[in-house]
């Protein structure tokens, strides 16, 4: 495993699926050089706009061929994938599909059978990880949808990391987190203490990891409003409409610009061709007040409240405290209040009620001809169309219903006063955190990182990597607000792997007792690869080995060194005996130190050149290897030398290493010593020594 750790999910939403790609530093790296303040944080999560890649429609739209999903809609998606992440990175990064909305409406057959579908092609068309299916391709719920986008908000604004920055008073750090798409609607926040008391069993106990080990826990209510999104919103609207009025050929809708007009099933839904005349016709008029008025009823805040205090459509949700409960909203609350309204907004787009209200009035009460001129001249931005021009007025009325009157959030610019709903004053903040602190601020991205459900995921995935303090840790996941591991915890799916790709980090630090094994090892290669290395080889490196030692080890002894037989060591590895010849330093003090007999050597003798015994005390094992033959020297006819030896001899004992030793040693030095005018002069013996 390498320095990198991976992630991809699928975002299979109710209008196409998107693939996003993260990755982060491998726990055992991040640690190794992490500083004492991101020991304290958690794993820092990377990814890249080029890393993204989304495609239409939704998986929920092959329920009646699942088997086409893989070729048709996957395939392009994991080919992405796998053109970003390494291919040797590819076997340890995790793969998940997590469906939205547009899964969760599909009949259960269909929606299991489009679930294995994606398993089965997945598994067979790459090697990314994916050990359960269950686990890692499924269909999530609202709540946890809206979970995982609270820890995503959070973590990109430093709630979690850098409490102190982030501190809104009553010991309270941390963001909520808004969230609609087409079909539903999300909100999670941590409630103000003394709502988290009093709502303790609403609450979800959310358990992240610290690099340096350290467990962060947070109480979160999370609910989810089914219905609620921008599109099944409008189908409400108007079959709600349409029932007002049975029978009429045309619909007045102050939701839709002047003179435009729309054809509708009796679902609600949008007719896209209009020739074959069925359907009912809605004619805009452009009142937008009308049509706020109108998506009002929506919410059904009429409806019976089991659980005081309740929201929105008679769901409980705690107090919500303003004055600690600051909101980030995304994805329509993003898109409906930026995409046409972006010049709206003041204070590095800070959103503002009442310039909100004023543009969206202003745009809605244009003719529908007018409309379309500035759309066709890129006035409102690049990525606006004529149909995002036609559906941003009920979208408008419908977030304002939701934020206003539904969830409460104060009308800045209009009211600052104490709600229901435990409102105090808003504190609009002009420090660092400036916008960030209003009661609503609609967001896109955070430090250019898009804010999605799908980085909170991930961010507990690589928590969920970094090892326990102590087996008794309690793992990372979110359940129930009680003691310990509840029954419906739900694990990430990652764990600490331990891996690294330095070969060092895996020996040394993941097992320390693996050391003593590994120098045991070393040492048996080191004294295997001694004893092949050969007679000489051995004795050069022994000789270089004692002078290291010994600090130079020629001006330390004065005399021949004595001593026994030859030692166990020297046996095993052919080594001289401490009797064997050894080199002597003569020391020069005058001409009385030293006799010109002490260097003169005994007669010269055939039989003591030739006849070379192993079994010789004093004399060095002649032409003798380590290996497994022995080479014998052999006498011969040849030419012979100005000494009168035979040349052959002369040369096989050079191959053998024996240099100027032995047989040429004797006749060198009695010639030297009868030339030689200075008897006090040092002379080493033979590295051969006498023969017998």
């Amino acid at each position: 495993m390498g320095t990198w750790r991976y992630g991809v999910i699928l975002d299979a939403g109710s209008s196409g699926t998107r693939v996003h790609i993260y990755r982060w530093l491998n726990s055992d790296t991040a640690r190794k050089s992490a500083s004492k303040a991101q020991l304290q944080s958690l794993p820092e999560i990377e990814t890249d706009k080029q890393w993204t890649k989304k495609i239409h429609p939704g998986i929920s739209t092959f329920g009646e061929h699942p088997h086409d999903v893989g070729p048709e809609h996957l395939e392009k998606l994991l080919a992405h994938a796998l053109s970003v992440v390494p291919p040797t990175e590819v076997p340890n990064t995790p793969l998940f599909l997590l469906a939205t909305a547009g899964m969760r409406i599909l009949p259960p057959l269909q929606r299991k059978t489009i679930l294995k579908e994606v398993c089965d092609f997945a598994r067979k068309t790459t090697k990314f990880q994916l050990p359960d299916c269950d686990l890692h391709i499924q269909v999530i719920s609202g709540e946890t949808e809206g979970l995982y986008g609270w820890v995503a908000a959070n973590y990109l604004l430093g709630g979690f990391d850098n409490p102190k920055d982030h501190d809104h008073g009553k010991d309270h750090h941390t963001y909520g987190f808004l969230d609609m798409g087409g079909a539903s609607a999300q909100i999670a926040f941590a409630p103000n203490a003394t709502e988290a008391e009093r709502h303790a069993d609403d609450l979800t106990l959310l358990r992240l990891r610290r690099v340096g080990g350290d467990p962060m826990e947070y109480k979160v209510f999370v609910t989810t409003w089914l219905g609620f999104g921008v599109n099944q919103a409008r189908e409400r609207y108007v079959k709600a409409m349409l029932a007002a009025s049975p029978g009429a050929k045309e619909y007045p809708d102050p939701c839709i610009p002047s003179g435009a007009e729309v054809l509708v099933s009796d679902d609600g839904k949008v007719i896209e061709d209009k020739k074959n005349g069925k359907g009912h016709t809605l004619v805009g008029t452009g009142i937008f007040k009308e049509c706020v008025r109108q998506t009002y009823p929506l919410l059904e805040k009429e409806k019976e409240c089991l659980d005081a205090p309740c929201l929105i459509n008679g769901q409980h949700t705690p107090a919500i405290d303003f004055d600690v409960n600051h909101f980030v909203g995304v994805s329509e609350y993003y898109h409906t209040t930026h995409e046409i309204f972006k010049m709206a907004h003041k204070d590095d787009d800070s959103y503002d009620f009442k310039s909100y209200q004023k543009a969206v009035n202003k745009f809605c009460g244009k003719s529908w001809k007018k409309i379309t001129e500035g759309v066709d001249k890129k006035k409102y931005g690049k990525k606006v169309d004529e149909e995002k021009a036609l559906e941003v007025c009920f979208k408008s009325s419908w977030l304002i219903n939701v934020l206003h009157d539904g969830i409460g959030v104060p009308r800045i610019g209009l009211e600052d006063l104490n709600s229901a709903n435990n409102v105090t004053k808003v504190k609009t903040g002009k420090g660092k955190n400036k916008g960030y602190l209003n009661p609503f601020q609609a967001v896109n991205k955070i430090n250019d990182v898009e804010v999605s459900w799908t980085l909170g995921k991930m961010v507990l995935y690589a928590s969920s990597e970094v090892p326990p303090p102590s087996p008794e840790a309690l793992a990372v996941g979110f359940g129930s607000n009680v003691a310990g591991i509840p029954p419906d915890f739900q694990h990430p799916g990652g764990s600490y792997t331990g891996h690294s790709d330095d070969w060092h980090d895996h020996i040394f630090s993941e097992n320390p007792r693996r050391i003593p094994g590994f120098l045991i090892f070393v040492l048996i290669l080191f004294i295997f690869g001694f004893i092949l290395c050969g007679r000489d080889r051995r004795k050069a490196a022994t000789k270089k080995m004692s002078r290291m030692f010994s600090g130079g080890g020629r001006g330390h002894s004065h005399g021949r060194r004595r001593g026994g037989g030859a030692s166990f060591t020297g046996k095993l590895f052919g080594l001289r005996s401490a009797n064997g010849p050894t080199y002597e330093r003569v020391l020069e003090d005058g001409p009385s130190a030293v006799n010109a007999s002490d260097f003169e050597l005994g007669p010269y003798s055939d039989t003591s050149d030739n006849d070379h015994s192993d079994s010789s005390s004093d004399g060095t094992r002649f032409g003798r290897t380590s290996g497994w033959a022995t080479p014998q020297m052999k006498g011969g006819g040849g030419a012979t030398s100005e000494t009168g030896h035979s040349q052959d001899i002369m040369t096989q004992g050079a191959s053998l290493g024996l240099g100027r030793g032995g047989f040429m040693a004797r006749t060198d030095s009695r010639e030297r010593l009868a030339i030689r005018s200075r008897a006090n002069s040092p002379r080493r013996k033979s590295p051969m020594g006498k023969f017998s």
